[in-house]
Formats: C-alpha cells, structure tokens, sequence
C-alpha cells in the first residue's frame, strides 16, 4: 500500500516524464507546488518506489522513468478526470454531421482526426462480416456485357463487385434477378450468401429468367466473395515522431506488424467491449511491446460491435486520450443508431 507522499511523487514523475520524455529527478519534483516537503524526502520515497518497481533508473541520468508496473498503477489509479477542450469535442462531432456520408467514410474521418488530436496511430476495425447483412442489391449495367453488382450493408458499407454478363442474358432478365434478391436476400448476412442464393433463390430465378444456369453462374461470381477484414488506420507515420522509435530495428517491426491487416484484425476482435489498455509486455506481439494499445467498443444496429484502437509509446498521455476514445466510441455508437432508427 503506497501512501500519500508515495502516491503523489509517482504521479509527478508520471505526469512530468510522459509531457517531456525526459528522466525526472527530486530537484524536478521538489518545484511542483503540490510538492510540500524536501528534496531528501523526495529521494527517499523515490528510493521506496524504485524498490516497489514502480519507478526504474536509466543509464544516462540519475533521473527517474515509471516502469510498465507504474504505468499500470497510475492507469488504474491515479488518473485525473480530463475535460477534452471545445475544439476537440467539435472536430470528433464534425466527422459525423454528413449523415449521407457511407460508412466507411465516417469511419475513415473518425481514424484520421483521432490520430491528428493525439499524434499516435489509430486504428478502427469494422463489425464482423459474419453480422454485417445485404439490406439492397442493384445490379448496374455498363455496357452490353459488363454490369457492376452493388451491394449496400446494414452498416452502411457499399461493395462494388464489377462482373461479366454473357450475351444471352437479357437486361430484363438481370431486372428480375435484382427483384427478386431483394425479396429474398435481403437481412441474410454476407458470410451466408452462397448458401442462401442456393436454397431461397434458386427455383425463382429458374421459373423467371431465360438462360438460367449462366445467369446463375455469373450471379455467384458477384455476390459471393471473401470479406476481408475492414481496417481503417489513420496516422501510421505518426510513431517516427516518438522519441522512443528512433531505433530503426524497433519501427521496421511495428510497421511490419501494421501491414499484417488479418493479425491486427484477430487482436482488436479478441479484445473485451468496453475501454482497455494494455501496456507494454501486456500486449502479446512482440512488436508492439514498447507500446500502449488503447482500445474501446461502438455498437452498430442489432449490437454489432467494431473497435477503435490507439497504438503510441507506453509514455502516452493517458486521461486525455482514454477521454477522447470514450468521447469517439460513444459518438459512433450514438450515430449509428440513429441512422438505423430511420
């Protein structure tokens, strides 16, 4: 149990090593004006905290670092309430005032302005394709043998899917064809298309449509396809500015590690809803355990669910950017709410 003056020389050396990345020494911490008593008090608390694993020294300064156990600590209890400035509340609200924006262009908004407040990366991932449903089909043609399948989500994602059309189908039978998808496609999540154009749709497009088989055989080739992960990363050079990457060998890995879309993916789906942090070696990839990962959970229509996540050095500004995540997902999910409520 660390007591007061414990406590509050921590959170000094916390606070004033992630503002100046700097070791921070007792004279530093004796002109604070909530610092009281003297620089020998200092030193011994310093020596206490230092012995708890709090606090560490580093080799080019008798100065003082909070190690990862300190960093936990003082996430977990010394955090102080943070009131993000005006500005920064209107320019998250502003990514979402075009409600005729797709969704993946809030998404991509909501990423770049969250890595600009901050100066880390961000990263958002989508919902999981396995609930991300067909809500409309429209199959557009471009010329006499070409037509491009577009396919609207009820996450407000549009796919473009451009296909060939044989000759012997007719521009009114691709007509039914949309009809009746939508009829009865609509609601069926992505993943289940295959099967479901099979069993719901087959028979029908057999008794309306001339040259069924080839129409059949084209209309698989649009509408079924792998869904990748939905990834959208704004700020990726943001950690160069970092002094703690200035070691070459350090953010080849991480960017290594960024381009692995599908990994990333997997970590931020494992991750529990609600806001986490996890610090250094808690993070389980070997590249990113010089960094903090932030993240929180928004919630789509029928509680899908997406993350944003924030990967900077372990000396982030903790209250402030835990305050902006919150600030974020709650706008996200309070958006698409009311975009599914219409």
């Amino acid at each position: 149990m660390l007591t007061e003056r414990q406590l509050l020389v921590l959170q000094v050396i916390v606070d004033e090593f992630i503002h100046t990345a700097q070791p921070v020494g007792s004279r530093s911490i004796s002109k604070k004006d909530e610092v009281t008593f003297s620089s020998a008090t200092i030193r011994n608390e310093m020596a206490d905290l230092e012995e708890m694993g709090l606090i560490e020294k580093t080799h080019s300064s008798s100065g003082r670092v909070p190690s990862e156990k300190g960093y936990r600590f003082y996430v977990d209890h010394l955090l102080s309430p943070f009131r993000l400035s005006k500005q920064e509340v209107r320019s998250i609200q502003d990514a979402f005032r075009d409600q005729m924006l797709e969704f993946e262009r809030v998404v991509q908004k909501s990423a770049g302005i969250l890595s600009e407040l901050t100066n880390y990366t961000s990263i958002i991932l989508g919902p999981e394709v396995f609930d991300t449903k067909l809500k409309q089909l429209q199959i557009v043609p471009l010329t006499s043998q070409t037509a491009v399948a577009i396919l609207v989500t009820n996450t407000g994602h549009v796919e473009h899917r451009a296909f060939n059309i044989p000759v012997e189908i007719e521009a009114v039978d691709l007509e039914k064809m949309v009809n009746i998808l939508n009829e009865r496609l609509s609601g069926v999540p992505l993943i289940k298309l295959h099967e479901n154009i099979f069993r719901e749709v087959g028979d029908l497009l057999k008794t309306h449509t001339q040259n069924y088989e080839k129409a059949f055989k084209y209309l698989q080739a649009a509408l079924v396809d792998e869904q990748p992960a939905k990834l959208y990363v704004g700020g990726k050079t943001n950690i160069l500015i970092q002094p703690e990457f200035k070691d070459l060998e350090k953010v080849r890995s991480l960017y290594s590690m960024m381009e692995k879309e599908n990994e990333i993916a997997h970590l931020l789906r494992s991750t529990h809803p609600g806001l986490k942090v996890r610090i250094g070696h808690e993070n389980e990839v070997d590249a990113m355990q010089d960094c903090s990962l932030i993240t929180a959970s928004y919630v789509l229509g029928d509680d899908q669910v997406g993350t944003i996540a924030l990967l900077g050095p372990t000396r982030m500004e903790y209250n402030r950017v835990i305050q902006l995540m919150h600030v974020l997902s709650g706008q996200m999910t309070e958006t698409f709410k009311s975009w599914y409520q219409k």
